[in-house]
């Protein structure tokens, strides 16, 4: 079946646009926290080790040089507390949302088929469904969908994008005995899992789908993805990758061969800097903890709660009314937020505003919201 792009919703930042305008016309001018695009330097570690690497007349391989996957295969093991990821179970892609888009199609779904996502989710997931003319299904509890052999595909978010909420090994393992049972693959978006912020998150570590309490040290049917866009500074690149089942790592391969989907030898160099240096990454995390701190204390004064975010680059806030009336009140401010609709129905009574902007926009903001600018 081909992309079914007719199914596809309107893209929901167009709906921004005049919120944007109004929040321009502030005499600071605008704090747009309704984007997660770093704004810091790219760590010279990476952009060394990029130049080094820019001579590069030849193709790259769709799977990726070894040294790149090994070292994601590391990375597991010294960060995550996953031993034993297979070096052939690890696919580099250009950037984590084209897997998101495309992992239904590469996976043969169609018509017949269901893909399983959170109620408040990231909205490529149903995206991604419908381009493969699938049936997007929005659900928290496994008791929604298990003995459904419709589902295909599971799709698990932790920590989440909108809510910074983070799953526990028991949840996972329940998610992936379930999916098991009907022969679904399950699919978890880790890419925030350097970012925690809440005990026991800080001192544990985020768990990932391949841990072993979680698979019983057994990767069948099971995909991790990450980016490197938001430890790293490296959205420009397009720097992410999946690791899990090494067979269904080869069967997503087959079809990227013949559609050309392989990540420039450079990037590839570039990640495996990346991957090896953990002090950038532990740097980084603080200067994202000093910008949550100055901007949840702001929306606290200000009126908000905030939910969830035990996790990540967002704090998930409301000011107990229909979201669109908060992004209203915020552009009256200077201040542009991501509403929680876009996000699913769960989330139409939140706002997500992003910790990405500049340590003097973070500050413009937090005064903004106390009322002393």
């Amino acid at each position: 079946m081909g992309l079914n792009a007719s199914a596809l919703p309107d893209f929901p930042w167009d709906s921004l646009t005049p919120f944007i305008e109004r929040a321009s016309a502030h005499p600071d001018g605008i704090v747009n926290l309704s984007v997660g695009t770093p704004v810091d330097p790219t760590p010279l570690v990476v952009r060394d080790t990029l130049a080094r690497a820019a001579d590069a007349p030849g193709y790259p391989t769709a799977h990726g040089t070894l040294a790149l996957r090994e070292a994601v295969a590391q990375w597991f093991a010294s960060r995550r507390g996953v031993p034993g990821v297979d070096p052939a179970g690890v696919l580099p892609t250009i950037g984590s949302k084209e897997l998101v888009a495309f992992l239904p199609s590469l996976l043969g779904l169609g018509e017949d088929d269901v893909v399983v996502h959170p109620t408040a989710a990231y909205p490529t997931y149903d995206v991604g469904a419908r381009l493969a003319g699938a049936t997007p299904f929005p659900a928290d509890d496994v008791a929604e969908w298990e003995g459904n052999r419709a589902v295909k595909l599971v799709w698990v978010n932790s920590p989440s994008n909108p809510t910074g909420a983070v799953l526990s090994v028991a949840n996972l393992r329940n998610t992936v005995e379930a999916a098991r049972a009907i022969g679904a693959v399950v699919a978890s978006d880790e890419c925030y899992a350097e970012l925690p912020w809440d005990e026991p998150w800080v001192s544990g570590g985020v768990p990932s789908v391949l841990d072993p309490a979680v698979t019983g040290a057994d990767h069948t049917g099971l995909l991790a993805l990450y980016s490197l866009s938001k430890q790293s500074n490296l959205a420009g690149y397009r720097a992410a990758f999946a690791a899990g089942d090494p067979a269904l790592i080869a069967a997503l391969l087959e079809t990227r061969k013949h559609a050309g989907m392989m990540m420039p030898t450079p990037v590839q160099a570039a990640m495996v800097a990346a991957l090896a240096d953990d002090a950038h990454v532990v740097a980084q995390r603080e200067v994202y903890r000093a910008r949550r701190e100055t901007l949840s204390a702001a929306l606290r004064e200000a009126g908000f709660s905030i939910d969830g975010s035990a996790a990540g680059l967002y704090l998930w806030s409301s000011r107990d009314e229909d979201c669109w009336d908060t992004i209203s009140w915020l552009a009256d401010r200077g201040i542009v937020a991501a509403p929680g609709a876009f996000y699913g129905r769960a989330g139409t009574r939140h706002v997500r505003v992003a910790l990405t902007a500049t340590d003097e926009r973070i500050s413009s903001a937090a005064r903004r919201l106390v009322n002393k600018q």
